[in-house]
């Protein structure tokens, strides 16, 4: 499913070279759930944009299916990410103004679904996420559990192969943490999806199959949770 070799990352602020990533090797398989550990600066969420092709290489090559998304063109990439990822992020980055069920259907009308169509689906999401009776809320009336329900509803709505997600349970208590998780990994099992998820929490590290430490924008050792 993801195939990376030889990834390095350089930021250049015209006075200073940050080297993020330094050489990194990784592979995902289809269906597997994947921490991406280690401590801050450590390269973690720049490995994740440097994936998923948000973020630009310095040198190497990323394979999504084969598909080598760093040459694809600017709009071909953002209609690849629109079309087969989600993400998931610690500041749930939802739109005030709009409902649990607005802030769901909107990657899908961006992407030219008739409206009748989207609202079936972002509604079909918010049940799969427990939140059918929430549906009509703005983020602000939500609670932080379920305002990243919604977000993990609005990364799912377009039914991808690949979740990406960062410091998913950063803003939330033990309790919300726990819950999502047991979400994160009952979708997981039940859909085959992919999920990559970069995190420092040892409690969510201990939930996936697998986990990548990163130190010093290299992969330091892997291991398998049995």
């Amino acid at each position: 499913m993801i195939k990376a070799k030889n990834v390095y990352k350089t930021y250049d602020t015209g006075k200073i070279q940050v080297k993020a990533l330094k050489g990194i090797d990784i592979e995902v398989k289809k269906g597997e759930m994947v921490a991406i550990m280690g401590p801050s600066g450590c390269g973690k969420t720049t490995l994740l944009n440097c994936l998923s092709g948000l973020d630009d290489l310095t040198k190497g090559k990323v394979l999504l299916e084969g598909n080598d998304v760093h040459a694809m063109s600017d709009n071909a990439r953002t209609e690849y990410r629109a079309m087969k990822m989600g993400f998931i992020f610690q500041s749930f980055n939802l739109l005030p103004v709009l409902t649990a069920v607005e802030n769901v259907e909107l990657p899908l009308l961006v992407s030219g679904m008739r409206s009748k169509e989207a609202r079936e689906k972002a509604e079909k999401t918010l049940s799969l996420v427990g939140l059918t009776e929430w549906k009509y809320h703005k983020p602000a009336e939500l609670s932080g559990g379920e305002q990243q329900r919604v977000t993990i509803a609005r990364s799912l709505v377009n039914q991808p192969i690949i979740v990406w997600a960062d410091e998913p349970t950063g803003n939330l208590d033990t309790k919300n943490s726990q819950d999502i998780m047991k979400l994160l990994m009952k979708l997981n099992k039940e859909n085959n999806q992919t999920f990559v998820i970069v995190t420092h929490d040892p409690s969510v590290g201990k939930v996936c199959g697998r986990v990548v430490e990163m130190r010093s924008g290299l992969i330091h050792k892997e291991h398998i949770n049995e």
